[in-house]
């Protein structure tokens, strides 16, 4: 376990506002890379703050560990759902829709508490970036990941 502060549920709130203002970027890298947004905005809400211990950055080999973490929830529950959700939209009405997100950010928050759990048991020892080290995952570098320009909120 890290001798830093475990991290807690609140920094999902802190992450819910920087979707909304980086839904777009998000969605691409979601839907063109298979990034997983839940640990594309913790790896960037790490890297934005800092708790008593200072700066946590994980390796991409830790990164690796948390999308191992929630690999099986995402592929058996949560990606077959999202591409209904989407196919489905042409054919619901404004609320049936919404009923159908509302149940997605459901299967998100369970597996923001399987990440939670994931990295309270990780000692950070990265040297670069979070974002860098997860997105490496993906191939893209760090010139790549500096060019995204994801805005804080």
């Amino acid at each position: 376990m890290s001798d830093a502060t475990p991290l807690d549920s609140q920094i999902w709130h802190w992450c819910d506002m920087s979707y909304g203002q980086n839904k777009q970027l998000c969605l691409e890298l979601q839907d063109n890379n298979q990034v997983n947004v839940n640990l594309l905005l913790l790896a960037q809400y790490l890297d934005l703050t800092l708790d008593v211990a200072g700066p946590r950055q994980y390796t991409t080999e830790q990164w690796q560990q948390l999308v191992n973490a929630v690999w099986e929830w995402d592929e058996k529950f949560l990606t077959p759902y999202r591409r209904l959700r989407r196919l489905a939209k042409a054919s619901l009405n404004e609320e049936e829709y919404q009923q159908m997100l509302d149940v997605e950010l459901m299967m998100e928050r369970k597996a923001q508490r399987t990440i939670l759990n994931a990295i309270n048991g990780l000692s950070p020892t990265g040297e670069q970036t979070n974002l860098v080290s997860y997105l490496a995952l993906f191939g893209l570098s760090a010139a790549d990941v500096n060019a995204l320009d994801l805005i804080a909120p």
